[in-house]
């Protein structure tokens, strides 16, 4: 089992709280973020100064044959953030591949969204685009396919379960409302951890059902 992980959105809000349980857990987390981010993280990581817009900021600091966890994205995603989208999230995930694949990355765990959907189209389309680079690059991946996770800060779902326990049991939109159901922190927390520990032989995806089940 890889024991190295390099992060990149560590000072998120699944990032920071990933970390330490990483941490715990052992493992040895090299973390990016930018200079006046730096002291979000945890002193007991390895704080790597660099611009994930950028892969040659922080390509020489990947440790080699190590997992790379990829948690860039907009805060808050709204269609609104249209343009946001396609200049961080994809840009970001287009330059972790090309360093993902010069440090000769041994696992490469992304984190994607569930799909199809009938809104976020473009938040959904560059996280497709992630996932093709990623199996054109042949690094052995894990997408982590949530739709929106639960947590402090995060509680509005709860005001709309009963709508979406109706969703449920009707005929014509139960398979959607599986599909894009709501998973709390700690599952995808996890998920996450268990795919750090089985490295896929090619790809594997962890779709809302599967994230629910941790």
């Amino acid at each position: 089992m890889v024991k190295k992980i390099f992060i990149t959105g560590g000072t998120g809000y699944i990032g920071s709280r990933l970390i330490l349980m990483l941490l715990d857990a052992g493992y040895e987390v090299h973390a990016l973020a930018r200079s006046n981010s730096l002291q979000k993280l945890p002193e007991k990581c390895h704080k790597i100064e660099g611009d994930a817009l950028h892969y040659k900021s922080y390509v020489n600091k990947i440790p080699d044959g190590c997992t790379f966890i990829h948690l860039i994205g907009v805060a808050h995603p709204s269609p609104a953030k249209k343009d946001e989208f396609y200049k961080i999230d994809l840009v970001s995930i287009q330059e972790a591949v090309k360093a993902a694949k010069e440090k000769n990355v041994q696992h490469f765990i992304y984190l994607s969204v569930a799909h199809p959907a009938p809104v976020m189209k473009d938040f959904i389309n560059v996280r497709m685009k992630g996932e093709q680079l990623l199996i054109e690059s042949k690094i052995k991946s894990s997408f982590i396919r949530p739709w929106y996770v639960i947590g402090p800060g995060h509680y509005w779902p709860y005001l709309i379960m009963p709508v979406f326990w109706i969703f449920k049991l009707l005929p014509f939109t139960k398979q959607t409302a599986q599909r894009l159901d709501f998973v709390k922190l700690p599952q995808i927390l996890k998920c996450i951890l268990f795919s750090i520990k089985n490295i896929p032989q090619i790809t594997t995806v962890y779709n809302v059902q599967q994230i629910k089940s941790f």
